[in-house]
């Protein structure tokens, strides 16, 4: 995100331009359907076959599970940039590029868990840097990222990441201690 306090945003950030690179989190009106993420490249797709794509499609519970977090990090990057924060509504919402880029990760990471995972991978995942988030979204993009690739290497691999914590106490107790007589600040010596 490279806007400065001038710059007019829709959305979440998505720059008030002709076309600009973006996501769109499209929410149906009612109480069915699934929130789908899509990602249009606007003016810089290659030709008319790759405009956009649909990079996932999420329950309605998978999504209410994840919305406010995802509104808190995304609202917070904005407000750091100066920039105005925005909420979610049925429809198009738009959703700035790098941002999109970290919330598709999020719904990566929770399109195929079970509710009570899902408020350890929204934790997981604000823990994350940007940069973090857009390496993890690349990796998964990289070996296959849209909606019919769920549940499958890179985003397996997320999924699990995001929503298996092991409890910091129950990690303490397993840790092997080293006996006290062992000097561990020097090398061994051989014997002859």
């Amino acid at each position: 995100m490279s806007e400065t306090s001038t710059s007019k945003t829709i959305g979440f950030g998505v720059p008030d331009a002709i076309d600009p690179h973006h996501f769109v989190v499209r929410i149906p009106r009612g109480s069915a359907g699934q929130i789908e993420i899509i990602e249009r490249f606007g003016i810089n797709a290659q030709s008319t076959d790759d405009e956009e794509v649909l990079r996932c499609r999420l329950s309605r519970s998978a999504w209410a599970g994840i919305k406010e977090e995802a509104t808190r990090v995304l609202n917070d990057r904005l407000r750091e940039k100066k920039l105005k924060p925005s909420r979610w509504s049925a429809g198009d919402n738009k959703v700035e590029r790098l941002l999109g880029r970290e919330l598709c990760l999020l719904a990566w990471a929770v399109e195929a868990a079970r509710e009570d995972e899902i408020p350890t991978a929204c934790s997981s995942w604000a823990a994350l840097k940007p940069e973090e988030r857009w390496w993890l979204f690349r990796m998964c993009d990289n070996a296959g990222g849209t909606a019919d690739d769920a549940d499958f290497g890179w985003r397996k691999a997320v999924h699990i990441a995001l929503t298996e914590v092991l409890d910091p106490v129950a990690r303490k107790k397993r840790r092997k201690k080293a006996p006290a007589s062992v000097d561990l600040f020097s090398l061994p010596t051989s014997k002859d």
